[in-house]
């Protein structure tokens, strides 16, 4: 038991809770922890473990401070930090034993352009010139287009995610096989920038299109990149911010956690996924990296402002030619909402400034199954069509229309199970013995009626998207068998985390009701019972009923009861002292008794 603990256990009972719980959270103390005091608390934030944990999250500035106090210096303007951290004791810079052992031999002067190992960490030009400028808009423009492929992925069924939280290799397999980059770097960039602006969001191991990411597919171009910069920032570890609601120089952000080995690579992806959306720009002839001319206003903590991004990039067109051989063609990039919709009846076969689209069979049974109707989409092709709906389109609509809800899924009223019904008997049994159906686990069921029918205990939900997803004609239906608009379920957007203060309300309480008024006796006893687990020798100060006082060495034997038990050293005889007449304790080394 040393007398940092007991001074900080007093310091600790003397901060406010909102104190209390700051420290809590930046020393990532568990709000379950076991501590049924302060001396406890002292205790844990001094124990070895819990001073390493914290080592990695300090900032330069906090780094430097406490390689400064460890040496016997000054540690300067972090120094109240470092105490409201219990790095530095409630008075003076004397670092405690265990914070000194974990400093020692530490440095927190490394050079951060020494750590960088992306070319745009390095220091930025004002601004970049305007080749750079360009394939920046472009780069940015693909990504904002390569994200929304992503999400509408998700869209259709959450991404599997690994244990650290990236999506596998199959599941990025998966993905370029539907037209994504096949390179799992930029997937991950891709899905961490979704992630951030809150498009995307992790519930437990998989990954789902959140309400924001839905709303952010329907729109403009320039504000989809305005949301993904502002999400960018927003995510952005508080030590890379800046006063002003921006960001701190890039140069800067390798070296601001000089303890955290794993630091340098995760602001080389901050880097690139800054790259990605149009921020940094390639490196000039001079080898340094420029900062793109939109960068500037988010950087100073300003709304993003796509208006000189607009410039480069290729301005949307909200009409397209349909041809004669079901194909139909943008001659720029559509508007997202017209996209989407299009998408949802035409599969894409070709995605740049000019996009092409090719209509089938399965592609517009699916937009039927999803809640279009032959009318509604004649009535949007002809809206946004220089060359009217070729003759050959409308027929495959109307014979598409026709097979259109051949498969009803709906629920049994008196059992709850999912229903597939058909007057289709032969189609019906395709169906029961589809292998990618299988998990569903349809069986037939004998009915009177002439329909033929599937059960199952599976969602109905969850059933018609999987007989969509197959190309099955089929409809959802209520129990009155009124066909049904389906709707992609999304995930809400995540809440904000709980604050410090209400994570840490419990355990603050508690280390509240067992403050003791009397501080020195509450001490004494936790030395006396911890001498006791131990067994340790201590020179005992004991008052005398002659009021005289005198101090003897024992070897702490037993503790309870309002009493310590141990063995006199210098007359080798057991004694039982009250603890009201002890008057201090010392730990002496059982040599030199």
């Amino acid at each position: 038991m040393s007398t940092h603990a007991r001074l900080l256990a007093e310091a600790l009972s003397a901060r406010t809770d909102d104190e209390l719980a700051a420290l809590f959270g930046r020393r990532e103390v568990r709000p379950d922890a076991g501590w049924h005091d302060f001396f406890d608390a002292a205790e844990g934030l001094l124990d070895p473990s819990s001073v390493t944990r914290v080592l990695p999250r300090l900032t330069r500035a906090e780094a430097t401070g406490l390689v400064a106090a460890a040496s016997g210096s000054d540690p300067g303007a972090v120094s109240e930090t470092l105490r409201a951290l219990a790095l530095l004791p409630p008075s003076g810079t004397t670092l405690p034993p265990t914070v000194a052992a974990a400093v020692a031999g530490r440095d927190a002067a490394a050079d951060p352009l020494l750590t960088a190992t992306d070319s745009a960490s390095g220091v930025l030009a004002a601004s970049a010139d305007e080749p750079s400028s360009a394939r920046a808009a472009e780069r940015a423009f693909t990504t904002v287009a390569t994200l929304a492929d992503a999400l509408l992925l998700a869209e259709e069924g959450p991404l599997a995610l690994l244990a650290g939280g990236t999506v596998g290799l199959s599941e990025k397999r998966r993905m370029s096989e539907r037209g994504l980059p096949d390179d799992p770097g930029l997937l991950d960039d891709l899905l961490a920038l979704g992630t951030a602006a809150g498009l995307l969001r992790p519930i437990e191991r998989t990954l789902h299109l959140s309400d924001a990411g839905a709303e952010w597919l329907r729109l403009p171009g320039s504000e989809r990149w305005s949301r993904l910069v502002a999400g960018f920032r927003e995510a952005l570890p508080p030590v890379l911010r800046s006063e002003d609601g921006g960001w701190i120089p890039l140069s800067d952000w390798p070296g601001e956690h000089p303890w955290d080995p794993s630091w340098p690579g995760r602001t080389d992806a901050l880097v690139r996924q800054a790259r990605l959306i149009g921020l940094v720009a390639d490196a000039g002839q001079d080898g340094a990296a420029a900062e793109s001319p939109w960068a500037e206003a988010p950087r100073r903590g300003a709304d993003p402002d796509p208006s000189a991004l607009a410039a480069y990039v290729p301005a949307e067109v909200d009409r397209i030619f349909l041809q004669n051989d079901l194909t139909a063609i943008a001659p720029g990039p559509l508007l997202p909402a017209l996209d989407l919709r299009l998408r949802g009846m035409a599969a894409r076969e070709s995605a740049s400034q000019a996009s092409s689209y090719r209509f089938t069979a399965d592609s517009l049974s699916t937009a039927l199954s999803a809640g279009e109707t032959e009318e509604g989409v004649l009535t949007f092709l002809e809206g946004i069509s220089l060359t009217g709906v070729p003759q050959p389109l409308r027929y495959l609509l109307a014979q598409s229309a026709s097979r259109h809800g051949q498969v009803q899924v709906g629920i049994d009223p008196a059992t709850g199970r999912t229903r597939v019904r058909s007057r289709d008997a032969h189609l019906l049994q395709a169906i029961g013995v589809d292998q990618a159906l299988r998990p569903l686990g349809l069986v037939p069921e004998d009915t009177a009626e002439d329909t033929t029918v599937l059960t199952t205990r599976v969602n109905r939900d969850t059933v018609f998207w999987a007989l969509t997803d197959e190309h099955y004609p089929a409809a959802l239906v209520d129990a009155a068998g009124a066909v049904e608009r389906p709707v992609r379920t999304t995930a809400e957007s995540a809440p904000p985390p709980p604050p410090d203060a209400q994570r840490y309300a419990a355990l603050i309480a508690r280390l509240r009701e067992a403050r003791e008024g009397n501080a020195d006796a509450a001490w004494l006893e936790r030395e006396l019972e911890h001498a006791a687990k131990q067994r340790a020798v201590l020179a005992v100060e004991v008052a005398m009923p002659d009021g005289t006082a005198r101090e003897l060495v024992l070897e702490v034997t037993g503790f309870g009861g309002g009493r310590v038990r141990g063995r006199d050293r210098a007359s080798d005889v057991e004694r039982t002292l009250p603890i009201r007449s002890i008057l201090s304790t010392r730990a002496i080394e059982d040599a030199e008794s």
